[in-house]
């Protein structure tokens, strides 16, 4: 194995005498690595280290004792490969310098014409950059085969997956990455950790902020934990701008303060495409579903356009005005796109006025307490229809942020119904809320209103200069 500088004059006169010998005898074997000149120094110190070697000049030439295995018979370097063929060939070289020179030269010029050929066959191949944040949690272990397995993205498009936590969780990011590794998955490219904040996000296109804090009033107050979520994003935003891609699509999910976190992303990262910033309210969408499907005594993917309004992880509001049922087994049907209004279809208006609505509460606790599989798949479907687009005539809630719709105050990530297509989405301003949804809805934006001025006052007080 012979390995040098592309620009080396004595790896250059190597090389010609081991392709000499190579030509003229039948078991001699020749490997050539051609490093660039500025990452010589630095591979030559990793492959000694590796290998227990002492060598500091170029080239360096090794055998590979490949029927005997082990690490491999180090020769040195020019003038001990010149004595070795000289003792066992009775072979040599008397080339001189400025042929070496010449030599040396066309080395460098097809080095770079290689590298550079393989750097825009690399470009053909764009895998999508992903990164996760707080990776540790139990929401990214049943993430990543959701995301891996191509039917987020689509059966030929490969990605690159990046955890990032802190040093304490390592270990665990660690195993995630052996584990996914083991999996095999066609379309995954890559997948790595990093514990290294000042790295964070570089070119990503797909940002999921599963950051959460353990919430508990009894412990400290609402505002430190508003404290808390605001100084993540601040941290977050500015490497978001420097690092990630120009239309980077950025998610917040988690169990606390999703719309606070999209919220104050798009504060602290203003180049960030207000756009490309959602809160992912599938959860409850899913949860609610799956309660009036059991009422109903029918299958659960049945329900559709049931409305989540609001703060995600908050209050919120479950809006059944604009809700239908497919499928349902009644005197009435149809073909397979035949549906009925579930309200006209629920008889029993007191379940509806008490039970469900008061049922909130049981609802958030089922929501709260489901940390692996319904987040990572709420995740993984609303990235699926950011891509390809949400059924053509269904409703989805998503927390994006307010334009002054349905008069809900701007500037703050509040859950609404929208329609994904063509790589984005769209507010349905188009559909008619009545008089006592509108008042919910006034009351749902006051608490996110005051969200954030808390979480902007903290901050204030702690960096009144930067303020």
């Amino acid at each position: 194995v012979f390995t040098g500088k592309a620009n080396c004059p004595y790896y250059a006169k190597a090389e010609l005498l081991a392709d000499y010998l190579q030509t003229n005898l039948p078991n001699f074997r020749v490997h050539k690595v051609t490093q660039q000149p500025d990452k010589w120094e630095q591979w030559l110190h990793n492959i000694c280290e590796t290998n227990g070697w002492e060598h500091r000049q170029c080239p360096i030439i090794w055998r590979e004792l490949l029927d005997r295995g082990g690490k491999g018979q180090l020769l040195g370097g020019l003038n001990d490969f010149l004595e070795y063929a000289q003792q066992y060939y009775g072979i040599t070289s008397m080339m001189l310098m400025e042929e070496m020179l010449d030599i040396a030269e066309e080395n460098l010029q097809t080095h770079l014409e290689i590298v550079k050929e393989d750097e825009e066959i690399k470009s053909h191949i764009k895998p999508i950059q992903i990164w996760i944040t707080s990776a540790s949690v139990p929401i990214c272990y049943h993430l990543i085969p959701l995301l891996a397995n191509g039917e987020v993205f689509g059966m030929t498009t490969e990605i690159s997956i990046h955890l990032l936590d802190t040093d304490q969780f390592k270990e665990i990011l660690c195993s995630i990455v052996m584990e996914a590794e083991d999996m095999a998955f066609p379309l995954l490219r890559s997948i790595s950790e990093h514990t290294k904040i000042d790295q964070a996000f570089i070119d990503a296109d797909i940002i999921i902020v599963l950051d959460d804090v353990l919430l508990n009033l009894e412990v400290q107050s609402r505002e430190n934990y508003i404290r808390e979520v605001s100084e993540i994003c601040q941290m977050y935003a500015p490497l978001i701008e420097k690092n990630a891609k120009s239309e980077v699509k950025v998610i917040s999910s988690g169990k606390t303060f999703a719309n606070l976190k999209a919220t104050m992303l798009r504060t602290y990262g203003p180049s960030i495409r207000p756009e490309n910033i959602i809160a992912v309210a599938t959860s409850w969408e899913s949860t609610a579903k799956a309660m009036l499907a059991r009422k109903l005594n029918m299958n659960t993917a049945g329900v559709k356009d049931v409305i989540v309004w609001g703060n995600v992880t908050g209050s919120n509001y479950i809006d059944l005005s604009h809700a239908k049922l497919y499928g349902y087994d009644c005197a009435i049907w149809g073909p397979p796109n035949f549906q009925r209004p579930l309200l006209n279809m629920i008889y029993d208006s007191k379940w509806i006025n008490s039970e469900f609505l008061s049922a909130q509460s049981t609802l958030s606790s089922r929501v709260s307490h489901c940390t692996g599989m319904l987040p990572a798949h709420a995740v993984a479907t609303v990235l699926q229809y950011w891509y390809h687009g949400s059924p053509s005539e269904e409703i989805i809630s998503v927390g994006v942020l307010s334009e002054g719709q349905f008069c809900i105050p701007e500037g703050i990530i509040f859950s609404m119904p929208v329609r994904f297509q063509n790589g984005t989405w769209e507010v349905l301003t188009e559909l008619q809320i009545n008089e006592t949804t509108q008042e919910v809805l006034g009351r749902l934006s006051h608490e996110l209103v005051q969200e954030k001025l808390v979480a902007l006052k903290e901050i204030n007080e702690m960096h009144p200069y930067e303020a």
